[in-house]
């Protein structure tokens, strides 16, 4: 995975909706008419157009409840983000270490999730040995890189990314520099196809690129080699639109074009890593003319957005997914549900119901640095229980936050004072429980700590 060179690759920062109720129906059937049940998810509502809809996702956090969670009750497919480049699963050559991708496979798997292999031949996040060997033997281990991962996952993937960002940026339409291209020649992007169609007959083989969402010289270099090797039944069954998106660099007005003409090739088109930087009313309507482009191209067969929460995007700042830090829905889901056909639904966190017990609140900073730090708040439920909770927290001037989890907040016209809440998955608490949620905070030359008061529970 990567992006434009103004925003890097995703890959390389690697680093919930909480009901998780008929994900197994949600996620049976990917290319009928879709599920019986009313789409009010977005792969349910994908499913209904005959496809699916997924997330890139990190097998670090499938521990914690609100990612596995959301995971579960809104995606129909998953691609793991890091856990199976080469650097992760051949370290050391013919040393193969599955442990982190084998984690999300086998938790997609257990709720009928499809899986996405991302990525067997990239220039990026590769072990240091690869780029030492002379030609003959990287054509070697290339080939057995791939055969042995592929055999490893035959039958649970339902399509790989083979090739990864084999063309460069510009006017020139030229091939990337890379141990594969530099020792190889350009014979080795077929190859690696050809090997992997042997290596799993069945699974859709890719090729998966970035900056060739609309027509410019690089997605003309792509669509020429497609073309080519369609033409001579070189095995590729789809082509790959990274699709990251932000003001410099927005949405193309020929997106679906660009995507019409690939498929005329006679191969499927995917949406691979989507996310758009923003927030609001635009990136709602940007995250809806993409899906609207994919659902007018017949043999564009799913959408994957890179990530589930902003909190753990690549591109964190920008705000660039779906689910806000708290795992609340943004604008841009209710768009992507309606753009889908689905039943829409407000976004941001319902209003907890009341109840009768009390709460406390007791701040902590958990890092800092200069010029920032962590801090964290503990809200402990009193003798009772509760249903809700809420606290003011008050930055110092200049202080502002950059960044909220595990929480929801409304915060004033300055930025520097907000109520903070529950978000739908942290807000009951027995009787003595205690739950966090924390902030990233630039001092501005201020380091002095936040007030927390006023902890009311519902």
């Amino acid at each position: 995975m990567s992006a434009p060179q103004s925003i890097r690759s995703a890959s390389l920062r690697g680093a919930l909706a909480l009901v998780a109720t008929g994900v197994l129906a949600v996620a049976a059937t990917l290319t009928a008419a879709g599920p019986a049940h009313a789409a009010d998810s977005l792969g349910s509502a994908a499913a209904q157009q005959g496809r699916y809809f997924g997330a890139a996702v990190a097998a670090n956090h499938l521990g914690e409840t609100p990612y596995a969670a959301t995971l579960d009750a809104e995606f129909t497919s998953v691609t793991p983000e890091n856990e199976m480049k080469w650097d992760a699963v051949e370290p050391s050559r013919n040393t193969f270490a599955f442990g982190s991708a084998d984690r999300i496979v086998n938790h997609a798997r257990g709720r009928g999730t499809e899986v996405r292999g991302h990525t067997l031949v990239w220039h990026q996040q590769l072990p240091g040995w690869v780029g030492q060997l002379a030609a003959a033997d990287l054509r070697t281990a290339m080939n057995h890189h791939i055969t042995q991962v592929m055999t490893h996952y035959q039958g649970k993937i339902r399509s790989w990314d083979v090739v990864n960002e084999a063309f460069q940026d510009g006017s020139g339409g030229a091939r990337r520099s890379s141990p594969f291209q530099d020792k190889l020649g350009n014979g080795y992007i077929e190859e690696a196809f050809r090997t992997a169609r042997s290596a799993d007959p069945d699974a859709e083989l890719c090729y998966n690129d970035y900056n060739t969402d609309g027509a410019n010289a690089k997605s003309d270099a792509v669509y020429a080699m497609v073309k080519d090797f369609t033409s001579r039944g070189v095995p590729i069954d789809c082509v790959g639109f990274q699709s990251h998106f932000n003001n410099a660099s927005p949405v193309p007005a020929d997106y679906r074009a660009n995507l019409q003409r690939f498929a005329d090739l006679g191969v499927d088109v995917q949406i691979t890593e989507l996310d758009v930087e923003g927030s609001g009313p635009a990136q709602a309507t940007s995250y809806a003319n993409v899906v609207k482009a994919c659902l007018a191209v017949t043999r564009c067969t799913g959408i994957t957005v890179w990530g589930i929460t902003d909190m753990y995007s690549w591109r964190a700042a920008g705000t660039p997914l779906l689910f806000d830090n708290a795992y609340a829905k943004k604008p841009a889901y209710a768009a992507v549900l309606d753009a889908l056909g689905g039943t829409p639904t407000e976004p941001g966190t319902p209003t907890p119901t009341p109840g009768t017990g009390s709460c406390t609140a007791v701040y902590s900073t958990s890092q800092a640095w200069n010029g920032g730090y962590n801090g964290q708040v503990t809200i402990s439920a009193g003798n009772a229980p509760v249903s809700g909770w809420s606290v003011t927290l008050t930055l110092p001037e200049p202080q502002r936050a950059t960044s909220l989890w595990n929480a929801v907040a409304s915060w004033n016209g300055a930025g520097s004072v907000a109520t903070v809440r529950n978000t739908s998955y942290n807000g009951t608490l027995a009787a003595g429980a205690a739950t966090t949620f924390g902030f990233t905070v630039t001092t501005h030359g201020n380091p002095a700590p936040p007030a927390v008061a006023d902890c009311t529970a519902a």
